[in-house]
């Protein structure tokens, strides 16, 4: 680091700097000019001292400014970041050592020396710091990899990316779309083998999670096979150990990919397995990809929801298509003119979609009798006053012939129901809603899930929040356009995910205590895979049908293997959640228990936890993938024997050097403190000397 000062001028003109010297000499001058009892050397002493005291007093008074110069040299930084999942161990080429891996690349930061800042890490589903020799991760993300050490070290001199992987990752995006938004220089070493080996697999499987009692329906299972030319696949379904399908498929290639559909009948109720295997054949590198398992939950039937609306508007067709993705709910969507043609009772819950004109007695007296779950969405063409007086979980002073735009702004408190952090993440960044432009207030007891933002600036306006009123469940959301978020998330992913799942768990939250049972316990999902939190939330109700959490609640988990596990709830909010962590794989039955005066309820179900074997789904590196990334990025592809090669292709790189920030820093000059005691430093001179010579 290297500092300089300088004296600059603010405001006033540095000319007037001789002037403040002539000042100093004319008081030395006044001072001194008569003959005094003093030895000329003395004298002349004395007046240097004077007029420069007085130089300076002169001269701060013309405000001049201290500028500082800071210079920080900033190394390169070289990061190094290894694949830590298990297929680079699984699927290893002849002669790759994975010891010697990571002692290389510990020697690469030795190589490097101290002209460079090396930082080590290892990622699999997420990153972390260091190296690791173990490669025990379950699911690989090599793009979130890329962004995290990109935003980790934003603004700094990141010189190069040294990225040691197998190109095969599980979760995320392409890697190679994240590589456009990293600026330095990626080499990558490409572990694994290309070579295909002899494998047969479950490459995929698509299925509706759920399905009707006693209804068929159809599993498409993408079958692979890799140097089997000849073969006969085998592939069965299998359902409590019985087997429910099966078919016989001949391999015609070395690179055989068929998808086979196959009909299953939802003969039980409830959360039902289904084991779908291929069996296995002579010299086949791996078995674990061989087996995958499903989860369909079996219904009883579909729950009706009436969609009413005024108008056509595209977020009806969004709205109906993202609930009825989830098979449990069928959705009517009408006009509110045609509602004397339908028959209400049919229906266990209402969305009101901008309705301007006022809801008929009928529809009033069906949703205050029967405590029926009611979404109100508003628009250009809400009726606001109406819409105030029906509810009491928003209020809203607004104009509805002026609206404004509104982001999403998650907020984290939320806990009726969860979303995933990608969905909350997606929305967040999701075009803006339009809402009616005003003053909004959340009523007692209101639990908002997004708020408003507008432009950049957050605000506590709910933009879609959720409230239980005497037994019955309402959400509102205030703004309407969302079909604008349908679009933009299939621009970026082809899919609509993030939208269904917030419509779908917003309706599930809404019609599940339509039934009005008094304690109702219910995981967060009714799969969970291996190593995630098993959440499990509980809702106790009292004689009033309102929300209750003063009694403890127990609950038992009983594993397939027998092995029993026992918990007692947490208060959330009105209600009550479990995190009872990461449990073994396996299916499991539940039992609840809560005492709520002379009463006791209990509740009863299940949930499995199924093994997460992602990294035995394909065996053949991708380093085609590698070589694009280091060759968009200006970096270079190596070949874990080239390691010791990578220190001077780094040192000859010209983009990989040292910067030098620069930090300018402007002070008043009556503020550096050395100036002060300079000062005083002559002052005091003076005085000793004068005193010395007995002229005071």
């Amino acid at each position: 680091m290297q500092l300089l000062f300088s004296v600059t001028w603010g405001t006033v003109s540095g000319w007037w700097t001789p002037v403040c010297l002539l000042l100093g000499l004319l008081y030395a001058w006044v001072m001194y000019r008569q003959p005094l009892d003093l030895d000329r050397k003395i004298r002349y002493i004395l007046f240097a001292v004077r007029t420069i005291a007085v130089f300076i007093l002169a001269f701060l008074l013309i405000s001049p400014l201290v500028k500082s110069i800071v210079y920080n040299p900033q190394k390169p930084l070289v990061l190094i970041a290894q694949d830590n999942s298990q297929s680079i161990n699984i699927f290893k080429p002849a002669g790759f050592n994975s010891g010697q891996l990571i002692s290389d690349l510990t020697k690469l930061k030795q190589d490097l020396g101290d002209k460079y800042d090396v930082r080590l890490f290892n990622f699999d589903k997420a990153l972390h710091d260091s190296l690791s020799s173990k490669f025990t991760g379950r699911q690989t993300n090599i793009s979130s990899a890329i962004h995290q050490l990109n935003e980790r070290f934003a603004n700094q001199n990141i010189g190069a990316l040294v990225l040691a992987t197998d190109g095969l990752y599980n979760e995320g995006s392409d890697p190679l779309y994240e590589t456009k938004n990293f600026k330095s220089n990626i080499y990558t070493i490409a572990l694994g083998d290309t070579v295909a080996r002899r494998d047969l697999l479950i490459g995929n499987v698509n299925y509706n999670k759920t399905a009707f009692l006693a209804d068929d329906f159809v599993i498409e299972v993408l079958a692979e096979a890799y140097q089997a030319n000849g073969e006969t696949m085998r592939l069965s379904v299998f359902e409590d150990g019985r087997q429910v399908a099966n078919q016989n498929i001949v391999v015609n290639s070395d690179n055989f990919k068929k998808v086979v559909p196959l009909k299953l009948n939802a003969d039980k109720k409830g959360v039902r397995k289904f084991t779908i295997s291929v069996a296995p054949v002579k010299n086949e590198i791996s078995v674990r990809n061989n087996t995958e398992t499903i989860y369909v939950d079996v219904l009883n039937a579909k729950q009706k929801i009436l969609l009413l609306y005024d108008g056509p508007h595209p977020d009806i067709t969004v709205i109906k298509q993202a609930i009825e993705s989830n098979k449990n709910y069928e959705v009517k969507a009408s006009f509110t003119s045609d509602l004397g043609l339908l028959k209400l009772s049919d229906y266990s819950m209402v969305i009101l979609y901008q309705c301007a004109e006022n809801s008929s007695t009928a529809l009033k007296n069906f949703i205050a009798k029967g405590k029926i779950p009611v979404w109100y969405i508003l628009g250009g063409q809400a009726n606001l006053p109406q819409f105030d007086n029906e509810q009491k979980a928003v209020q809203v002073n607004a104009n509805r012939e002026q609206m404004q735009e509104v982001f999403a702004q998650p907020v984290p408190e939320f806990s009726l129901f969860t979303l995933s952090d990608s969905t909350r993440d997606k929305i967040s960044k999701f075009p803006p809603l339009v809402a009616p432009f005003g003053d909004y207030r959340s009523l007692a007891g209101n639990q908002v899930l997004f708020r408003q933002k507008i432009g950049a600036v957050p605000t506590p306006y709910p933009l879609l929040s959720f409230k239980e009123d005497n037994g019955q469940r309402i959400a509102v959301l205030t703004g309407e356009g969302l079909w604008r978020w349908t679009l933009t998330e299939y621009r970026a992913n082809g899919n609509h995910h993030a939208v269904e799942e917030l419509l779908t768990q917003a309706v599930q939250y809404l019609t599940s205590n339509s039934s009005h049972q008094r304690f109702r316990v219910y995981p967060a999902k009714s799969v969970f895979d291996e190593g995630d939190n098993v959440i499990v939330n509980a809702e106790l109700y009292n004689d009033a049908l309102e929300l209750v959490n003063t009694p403890d609640v127990k609950i038992d988990l009983k594993s397939d293997s027998g092995k029993n596990y026992s918990f007692l709830f947490t208060r959330d909010g009105l209600s009550y959640q479990l995190d009872a962590g990461p449990l073994p794989v396996g299916d499991y039955t539940y039992s609840a228990l809560a005492k709520l005066g002379d009463q006791s309820l209990t509740a009863k179900g299940q949930l499995t936890i199924k093994p997460l074997d992602l990294e035995t789904r394909q065996s053949a590196a991708d380093h085609k993938l590698l070589a694009a990334m280091a060759k968009q990025s200006g970096g270079q592809m190596l070949y874990p024997s080239q390691i010791g090669s990578l220190a001077d292709l780094i040192r000859k790189n010209d983009n990989i050097k040292t910067v030098v920030y620069e930090d300018k820093h402007y002070s008043d000059l009556v503020d550096v403190k050395w100036v002060f005691v300079m000062i005083l430093v002559l002052f005091s001179t003076e005085w000793f000397l004068r005193k010395r010579e007995g002229e005071i």
